[in-house]
């Protein structure tokens, strides 16, 4: 209903009366007074909210609609709805010295106060890397206060091409903003626009393989396992053997181009490698342990090659003379397996033989001996042990059992079962 004086004099205490021209905003009768209140639902939380207005008739039914009109602006940009009591309030309130609070600034203090100390290097490239690209001097220059909705979708409309890679910036930038707020460095009501905009959008389509989108994960075949066990040798000998050991050991691709001699010994049972805790994928969880691999046949020669190469050093150092004090990364085994695809355009492999099978990766061969694992009848268990996969829920916690054993005895079962398979039709 419209605003009535007369019913407004009438009500009862408990009793209240709503604005049908102004959604939310209704007249709420208390004992001794009434008071204008403006109900809503968090754009943040999904739960119903109010603020209060002002007391009638102190407060008329214009004055009543126009703060209506403000707040509802506030919700509908994704703001903290504030009161006109509490916002003048702090208007008279004698206001800090500024702080840098530009975007650039809040990036910033970002990257060093919680990527540099809680991503590893490879992790803070990334994302220093993200944001150099994406954060314009125009938008660094901003104020984060003055950042609007608009601004915001701005920056990552522009990105909708890379969706993986929009969606990492609307979730780092996120951080940051929420960072900025509980620190201090930005006043608490500074909306947080990444939490709201492109919810549900950013999905990858896939990469493009031979004009069309692949989205499926890539699991070889028996036959195609065979087919890149004897295309092997057209590989440099670094890419093969990285290679070789994805499929041996199930290992990690960060784990094994980072491969230190120190970390090989023989045991009582056999050599192993064992990967620090501080080095592995799950090093954050509160129950991680190193990751202890068994060496069989290509693993094991592999490796005692390498090391009696390189030493206790890496047993992948990068191929450029003045990097090889780093090791390499998986990016660049993924290169160039990429270009040894026969979609491969690198004009360096023009003329030379290409892969027999195409649209796969190196992390499709870990996903291959671990689905080979389950084909051949190794225990579920056992098959996440192998892998370096933490045990989940109660499991995690009361089961602590390492599977030494069983890792040992069924790697030994996929290498010869790999060997059988690279020989079955050898020319």
């Amino acid at each position: 209903m419209t605003f009535d004086a007369r019913a407004a004099k009438l009500l009862k205490p408990g009793e209240h009366i709503t604005v049908t021209d102004s959604p939310g905003l209704r007249l709420v009768a208390g004992k001794t007074r009434r008071s204008w209140i403006y109900r809503y639902k968090s754009p943040l939380t999904g739960l119903m909210k109010q603020v209060a207005i002002g007391q009638w008739p102190a407060v008329s039914y214009a004055a009543a609609v126009a703060a209506w009109e403000v707040l509802r602006d506030q919700r509908g940009e994704g703001q903290a709805v504030v009161s006109p009591a509490k916002a003048k309030a702090k208007a008279a309130r004698p206001q800090p010295p500024s702080r840098g609070d530009t975007v650039a600034d809040i990036v910033q203090m970002y990257i060093t106060e919680h990527i540099e100390k809680r991503r590893k290097p490879k992790g803070q490239d990334e994302i220093k890397r993200l944001f150099k690209r994406h954060i314009t001097p125009k938008f660094g220059a901003l104020r984060v206060p003055e950042v609007k909705r608009a601004d915001a979708y701005d920056v990552i409309s522009v990105m909708e091409d890379t969706p993986i890679q929009a969606r990492m910036l609307k979730q780092e930038l996120g951080a940051a903003w929420d960072l900025a707020i509980d620190s201090g460095r930005v006043p608490e009501e500074t909306p947080n626009h990444w939490r709201q905009i492109f919810k549900g959008r950013l999905r990858s389509k896939g990469r493009v393989r031979l004009g069309k989108y692949v989205t499926a994960k890539r699991v070889l075949s028996d036959e195609e396992v065979g087919q890149v066990l004897r295309w092997m040798p057209n590989f440099s000998r670094q890419v093969a053997d990285v290679l070789q050991l994805y499929l041996w050991t199930a290992m990690r691709g960060s784990e094994i181009c980072s491969l230190r001699g120190e970390w090989v010994a023989e045991e009582a049972d056999g050599w192993w490698v064992t990967v620090p805790v501080e080095m592995i994928k799950i090093e954050g969880h509160d129950a991680a342990y190193d990751h202890r691999v068994p060496l069989i046949g290509r693993a094991l020669e592999i490796v005692l090659r390498r090391k009696a190469e390189k030493g206790d050093g890496w047993l992948f150092p990068r191929v450029r003379k003045v990097e090889r004090h780093l090791p390499t990364n998986q990016k660049s085994i993924a290169t160039q397996v990429w270009s040894k695809q026969p979609y491969g355009n690198n004009p360096s492999e023009k003329g030379r033989a290409k892969l027999p099978v195409s649209e796969w990766a190196p992390h499709d061969l870990r996903r291959t001996t671990r689905t080979q694992l389950s084909k051949l009848g190794c225990p579920r268990d056992v098959a996440e042990a192998v892998i370096g996969h933490m045990p989940t829920g109660i499991v995690g916690v009361y089961d602590r059992h390492t599977y030494d054993k069983e890792r040992r005895e069924w790697l030994a079962i996929i290498s010869s079962h790999y060997e059988a398979l690279a020989a079955s039709a050898a020319p």
